[in-house]
């Protein structure tokens, strides 16, 4: 059922009805919570797992110089959202720690059952860059090697938030600072933003640059098999289906190669670690609402 202001939206912005035909049509009608071709994460084989948001495999394929072996997998979300409830919802993880510099899954977390052995939220005051309104790749970086050193017999999975958006590069800082921070994709989408679409594209792809060193030098602390991969990908103009409209961003439910491709790169650096399961021994802290809505509107996601 849709609400009467996603009416109104869809009449106003009629490629908004045709985005939400495309997305029933990927989700079968509503007869798959998510992309149920994708991989199981906590399946596959892994001691860190190192999540680069909303990062295409054809981009990571073009900018990635990091050592190992590069193949792609499918993602079972199209957006973080998504991929959380369909990756974790369920789960006892005892054996694992989540290093995130995103706020979704305190968000969702009265609806996603998902039990770690520690949850490291670095997107709270301590993490958060006022600035750039995100938590650069350097600081997920610090916090990951931080979380290696306490729980040396644990998987790590450590979510960067590049090369989503705010962008960070050269281009981003020239034309998406300011009073022009509030980007939204949609907008790009349903034709209501004017900023030419090539602008974004370069913006994006050097969030992807910016991020990458401190990825590698991850790679060279953390002790056995790391793999880079991401949580979904993202539109850059591609058409959709089956209706033929172009799109941007990362829509939920819409099942495209360029929002499923994921990168999937292995990197072996020593011997593999020794993974024991423990009870969770600690409490998280709680955040006011508010914060966390501030957050998320300031990485484009509410609006």
């Amino acid at each position: 059922m849709y609400s009467r202001s996603q009416l109104k939206k869809a009449v106003a912005e009629p490629r908004r009805l045709w985005w939400e035909l495309n997305r029933l049509y990927y989700r079968r009608l509503g007869t798959r919570p998510h992309n149920t071709d994708g991989i199981d994460l906590f399946a596959a084989d892994w001691d860190n797992l190192l999540i680069l948001d909303a990062c295409r495999y054809d981009t990571f394929a073009e900018h990635s110089t990091l050592p190992g072996t590069l193949t792609s997998r499918t993602s079972r979300g199209s957006a973080t959202s998504e991929w959380i409830r369909a990756n974790f919802h369920g789960q006892t993880l005892h054996d694992t720690v989540y290093v995130s510099a995103s706020p979704m899954l305190y968000r969702n977390r009265d609806t996603v059952d998902v039990e770690f052995h520690a949850v490291v939220d670095i997107w709270k005051e301590a993490g958060w860059d006022e600035t750039y309104r995100t938590v650069l790749p350097e600081t997920v970086t610090e916090a990951a090697r931080q979380a290696a050193a306490r729980y040396p017999d644990k998987r790590l999975l450590v979510h960067y938030l590049q090369p989503h958006y705010p962008f960070l590069g050269p281009t981003g800082r020239e034309h998406f600072a300011g009073d022009r921070l509030n980007f939204q994709w949609m907008d790009l989408t349903t034709g209501t933003l004017t900023t030419d679409p090539e602008l974004v594209r370069t913006a994006y792809r050097e969030n992807l640059d910016v991020v990458l060193p401190h990825v590698e030098e991850l790679l060279s602390d953390l002790r056995g098999k790391t793999v880079v991969t991401s949580d979904h990908g993202q539109m850059l103009g591609e058409r959709g289906f089956p209706i033929p409209v172009p799109g941007y961003g990362h829509p939920p439910g819409v099942y495209n190669e360029s929002l499923t491709r994921v990168p999937w790169h292995e990197y072996t650096n020593g011997k593999r670690k020794r993974i024991v399961a423990d009870e969770p021994t600690f409490e998280r802290d709680t955040v006011d609402d508010s914060v966390v809505t501030e957050r998320l509107e300031q990485l484009g996601y509410v609006g």
